[in-house]
């Protein structure tokens, strides 16, 4: 049996002045392959990532929707949550 996990994350500076998304993908416990959107492509982490960051980094569609997730799921997000967490610190 194994475990194949993946959780994406979007890091706020001043509101959503400043906004950066990351894509984590984990394999028993461990990150194989990053997103991240300061660089704009799949990185490997480990040797096991190497063949999706290839493979991912090549579908021109897949690319672009993932290099757009700052604004359609980050800000987004934001102005969902915003009232909640921002306001409770």
């Amino acid at each position: 049996h194994f475990l194949n996990m993946w959780k994406a994350e979007c890091h706020f500076t001043n509101g959503t002045e400043r906004v950066r998304y990351l894509e984590r993908h984990y394999h028993n416990g461990e990150e194989n392959l990053r997103f991240d959107s300061d660089v704009g492509e799949y990185r490997a982490v480990t040797e096991l990532g190497r063949p999706d960051a290839k493979y991912w980094n090549g579908l021109k569609d897949y690319m672009e929707q993932a290099r757009t997730a700052v604004d359609w799921y980050c800000r987004h997000n934001y102005g969902v949550v915003d009232s909640f967490t921002v306001q409770r610190r």
